[in-house]
């Protein structure tokens, strides 16, 4: 009997450990290729929505690969649904309570509408699950589906990036030497395997001793951490007036977590699509689709406080419809 609780308190304390490393590995790779980026030149939008967004996506992809490892095909779908969820409705919705978020034009015609497309994608490749039955699969053909249409969002921003370099000003003067910056992606890695480990194996564990889905618990607890990378770093741009950083990563890390993360899990494994998931990827286009609808309600282009609220809410009734689902 000692011997079982002692095993349950690890697990949970390897869980809250887990989220701990993920949070503070991406934010380590985060900062560490922000530098090199504004060394390079790179504007702070397309920082937000490539380097920024892959690390915080980092958390996401990891988790993902071990929980396809372990045939944990909610865990898959959880994840990704609950952490775009959250970083539309929670991440967004704070950054706009905290202060006024602009959004600039490319981001409102260009880059929403490719997230949107994006989970539409998603909605199309899972709904076959109505075409063979109970149990279908996300598989490598839809895997390569995905990851081509992330080459055509690459070949965009790097496009983007070759107008911005031109007119860019350098704002900011970082102090950090190249070691630092390599030591800080190295520990950050690992940091992000280990962290991934131990969330996933928790979730598991958690799943079981609650009896509930392991969807529930990805989509909530593990996408709530996995997207507080995404939440500091909107408050801060925020705060320090870079919006375009904040909404950048945003979309970006949204893009990347269907396009890019749902693209390579399918590759290493297939995945079992669950039958009620096709709801909650109508969902996130929904939120998706709210905030494209917001650019063009009250100031354009502009997130203010009462969308942010509204935002917030959404999230928590989200939240609260997964929790009376089980």
């Amino acid at each position: 009997m000692l011997e079982t609780i002692s095993f349950m308190v690890i697990e949970y304390i390897l869980f809250v450990i887990g989220i701990y490393l993920l949070v503070k590995s991406a934010d380590a790779i985060v900062d560490g290729s922000s530098t090199l980026a504004k060394n390079l030149g790179v504007s702070t939008l397309i920082i937000g929505l490539t380097v920024v967004a892959f690390g915080t996506s980092l958390p996401e992809l990891v988790v993902n690969i071990i929980a396809v490892l372990n045939g944990s095909s909610e865990i898959v779908f959880g994840n990704i649904i609950g952490s775009n969820m959250a970083n539309i409705l929670l991440v967004l919705g704070v950054s706009a309570i905290v202060g006024k978020v602009s959004i600039k034009i490319p981001t409102v015609w260009k880059q929403i509408p490719f997230a949107l497309f994006a989970a539409f994608i998603l909605f199309v490749l899972s709904g076959r699950i109505f075409l063979e039955g109970d149990v279908s699969y996300l598989n490598k053909t839809d895997g390569l589906i995905l990851l081509s249409f992330f080459g055509v969002f690459l070949y965009y921003i790097f496009q983007k990036m070759r107008e911005d370099k031109s007119r860019l000003e350098i704002e900011d003067h970082f102090e950090h030497s190249n070691k630092e910056i390599v030591l800080k992606l190295f520990f950050g890695l690992i940091g992000i395997y280990f962290g991934g480990r131990w969330v996933v194996d928790g979730a598991i564990f958690i799943a079981s001793q609650l009896g509930v889905g392991e969807f529930l618990i990805s989509a909530t607890i593990i996408a709530l951490g996995t997207s507080l990378p995404e939440l500091a770093v909107g408050i801060n741009a925020v705060r320090k007036g870079k919006t375009d950083l904040a909404v950048g990563n945003v979309i970006g890390s949204n893009i990347f977590n269907i396009l890019l993360v749902m693209g390579i899990v399918p590759l290493i494994n297939s995945v079992a699509i669950p039958s009620f998931v096709l709801f909650d990827i109508a969902l996130m286009f929904f939120a998706t689709l709210l905030l494209f609808i917001f650019m063009f309600i009250g100031p354009k282009r502009e997130l203010w406080k009462k969308e942010g609220i509204v935002f917030v809410l959404l999230y928590v009734f989200y939240i609260i419809y997964l929790i009376g689902r089980i």
